[in-house]
């Protein structure tokens, strides 16, 4: 363990999820910028904490997707660029897609779900960013996680932390009229609630679309780039 003081604080929970929160927080934020690198030692000297919990650690951040890191080699912080941002959604839609048509032919619109949908709003209507990212993220991990599929719920995990880590560096969402993300949530649980599994599904590649693009514009510097779409 490290002498001296902690320039951090961790919250009264196990040290190890304390530690992966703040540090995933301070990557998605931007306060560890994209390729900067993040060592055992650097953790172990800024919390204070041995270093088999920030080894641990992390192990879980580069399994989020949220460090990179090759045999041998120190982690660093990812940016994706254009060919994997457009990798990424299509891999997205592809699971987001077949879980809004599941979730539309048994007629469920989650719990979770409405519950991310109003706090996406109230966060727009206080023009809170950080917790419009949070809240977006918790309404789409609903969706999948709604349909009770272990295994496409692992495959989104594998996936979202990269998503959140976009969100947060290029911060996409600022680029567009912030009632726009909660009005194309909304269109997409309508048609759940209505039953109608193709219009959800188009539903939700368009609001992907849409944010696949705002994120390849702010990758490039174009806010006015349209990418294609992967495998068009």
């Amino acid at each position: 363990m490290s002498a001296g003081p902690s320039r951090f604080t961790l919250a009264p929970s196990s040290m190890i999820d304390a530690l992966y929160e703040s540090m995933r927080q301070r990557i998605i934020n931007g306060e560890i910028t994209p390729g900067e690198k993040v060592t055992e030692a650097r953790v172990v000297g800024e919390y204070a904490v041995a270093r088999p919990t920030a080894k641990a650690c992390l192990e879980r951040l580069t399994a989020a997707g949220l460090l990179h890191r090759t045999a041998h080699r120190t982690a660093v912080v990812p940016e994706l660029d254009v060919a994997e941002i457009l990798d990424l959604y299509f891999a997205r839609d592809s699971i987001e897609r077949r879980a809004v048509q599941r979730l539309a032919e048994l007629g469920t619109v989650p719990a979770a779900a409405r519950n991310a949908q109003e706090r996406i709003e109230r966060a727009v209507a206080e023009k809170d960013f950080p917790h419009q990212v949070e809240a977006d993220i918790e309404f789409h991990t609903a969706l999948v996680d709604a349909v009770g599929s272990k295994r496409l719920s692992r495959m989104h995990e594998l996936i979202m932390g990269e998503v959140h880590l976009t969100m947060g560096q290029f911060q996409a969402h600022r680029t567009t009229e912030p009632r726009t993300v909660a009005a194309e949530h909304g269109a997409i649980l309508a048609a759940i609630e209505a039953g109608d599994p193709a219009a959800a599904a188009n539903h939700l590649s368009r609001h992907l679309r849409a944010a696949q693009d705002r994120l390849v514009a702010r990758s490039t510097g174009d806010e006015q780039a349209q990418e294609p779409r992967v495998g068009a």
